[in-house]
């Protein structure tokens, strides 16, 4: 039981650290909250809700994935190596596509309420 609670202590301090140290993660918080937000006010049926908690979910473990890669290229490549950009930018365009993703179910489900 004693390994299992490490185990969602070494978690959480990955999504904590990730929250502190990358904009992008705060800006999707931010995000998350005002989706939260609009999706009370507009009374979001819940096979609604389960689309926008299942694309947040994408889009954050997308996030934590790309801040993981990041970390790991600096690790083995500290220096510039163009190979190491292009890991990088495959992550950043993971996560590009999961909010793309996000964005579109959001517009499918918040548009027809709003118009």
């Amino acid at each position: 039981m004693r390994r299992l609670v490490k185990s969602f202590g070494y978690a959480l301090s990955g999504i904590t650290y990730t929250a502190k140290t990358q904009m992008n993660f705060r800006i999707h918080l931010a995000a998350i909250a005002m989706v939260g937000i609009a999706g009370w006010y507009l009374h979001l049926s819940a096979a609604e809700w389960t689309c926008i908690v299942i694309v947040i979910g994408l889009v954050l473990v997308a996030e934590l994935l790309n801040t993981a890669v990041e970390l790991l290229v600096d690790l083995v490549s500290p220096g510039f190596n163009a190979q190491a950009g292009k890991v990088k930018d495959v992550a950043a365009g993971a996560v590009l596509v999961a909010a793309g993703i996000a964005v579109i179910s959001g517009a499918i489900i918040f548009i027809p309420k709003l118009i």
